[in-house]
């Protein structure tokens, strides 16, 4: 399914090296993306590895999350690779990750998925926004946005792999550019 490209709502806010069993616990992933059902019960457990200090990110009646964006510090998604993290974060409602700095295995399976878009910042988020702050981020621009006081912060260009994402990940885009047959 193709993503929009400018993504508004409130924010989650994390911290610095948030680990993949912080994004989705090993418990959960027996759960197959691939089946309608399941898919929905991972994005519920999107975060669950969080301390209780942090509200719960799918706090939805429906196990979906009220924040399309998440803001984390440095090495965002470090620890085993799991294709399941991206997938729990998009499975709940999540449209972007802005964070500091990325694990290279969560940014590339957030490409390979096109769950969210892992936008890198120029600067540290995590001081600037607050869990719930309305914010606006415009994915053509590298910008995002605080939508209180319209405060506005550079993101780096996503470059190249942005209409992958977009298309829905690795496999919609080569559909969609003829490499693979509908």
């Amino acid at each position: 399914m193709p993503k929009e490209t400018l993504i508004r709502g409130p924010v989650y806010v994390l911290e610095d090296n948030i680990d993949t069993d912080l994004l989705i616990p090993a418990c959960y992933l027996n759960l197959v993306p691939t089946i309608p059902e399941e898919y929905r019960k991972l994005g519920s457990y999107a975060l669950a590895g969080l301390p209780e200090t942090f509200p719960k990110f799918a706090s939805n009646a429906d196990g979906t999350t009220p924040y399309p964006i998440v803001i984390g510090g440095r090495n965002f998604g470090c620890g085993s690779s799991r294709e399941h993290a991206p997938i729990a974060l998009g499975a709940a409602g999540a449209k972007a990750v802005v964070a500091q700095s990325y694990a290279r295995i969560f940014f590339r399976n957030s490409v390979a998925t096109g769950e969210v878009f892992p936008l890198e910042s120029e600067t540290r988020l995590c001081g600037e926004f607050k869990t719930g702050d309305l914010a606006e981020v415009d994915i053509p621009k590298n910008t995002i946005t605080r939508l209180a006081d319209g405060k506005v912060f550079a993101l780096k260009p996503v470059g190249a792999v942005a209409p992958v994402i977009a298309a829905g990940g690795m496999f919609a885009y080569a559909r969609e550019i003829g490499m693979i047959k509908r």
